[in-house]
């Protein structure tokens, strides 16, 4: 995964609340095995008529709005489990989604797979939903190290909680495995202290 720190970028607004993981990846594209390609099939029959032509009216095929934050509405990544959903978010381009609720198991999904779903106030959503759609060059600053982020030209700087160890795994660019990976010193030298007790 890629290291995550600092990220300074325009945003996308998707101003649609209850956005379900069918949604965001619907099941009939779930049969690969890897996590490449299926950004391709983001929002796929939101973005595309059944003949594979472009939906002019949705907003990741307005070239107007771009970034690599999307801001959605409340209640995002709700209904199945399937962990896709991030990985066609992420795939995609998108390193952080804001939402005023994440549904649990999308928002530990989004965090082992190197997406970071940024919680904000009811108020605020509105603000930067309002923000960008008024200006799409609306610059968003998230800096993960201090937990906080900015959008200047709003008049937005907000902190945001996050685990501590889902911190060092996106600091690091690291999955649970490579964490583990990069442990391995200390986890050998635990062991080889207590096969000595």
């Amino acid at each position: 995964m890629e290291k995550f720190a600092l990220l300074h970028t325009t945003c996308v607004p998707l101003p649609v609340e209850d956005i379900d993981t069918d949604q965001i990846i619907p099941a009939r594209f779930l049969k690969a095995t890897t996590r490449e390609g299926f950004g391709d099939n983001l929002f796929r029959d939101w973005r595309y008529y059944p003949d594979n032509t472009p939906k002019p009216d949705f907003v990741l095929n307005n070239k107007t709005f771009s970034g690599r934050v999307l801001v959605a509405g409340r209640n995002f990544g709700c209904g199945s489990s399937r962990e896709h959903a991030a990985w066609a978010l992420y795939d995609y381009g998108f390193r952080v989604v804001i939402s005023s609720f994440f549904a649990d198991i999308f928002r530990g999904n989004a965090l082992n797979n190197g997406l970071l779903p940024l919680i904000v106030s009811d108020e605020i959503l509105s603000r930067i939903l309002e923000g960008v759609q008024a200006d799409p060059e609306t610059e968003i600053i998230v800096d993960l190290e201090n937990q906080e982020f900015s959008l200047p030209a709003l008049g937005i700087k907000e902190t945001f909680e996050i685990n501590a160890y889902k911190k060092t795994c996106l600091l690091n660019g690291f999955d649970d495995i490579d964490y583990l990976l990069s442990r391995r010193d200390k986890i050998a030298a635990f062991e080889e202290k207590r096969a000595t007790i």
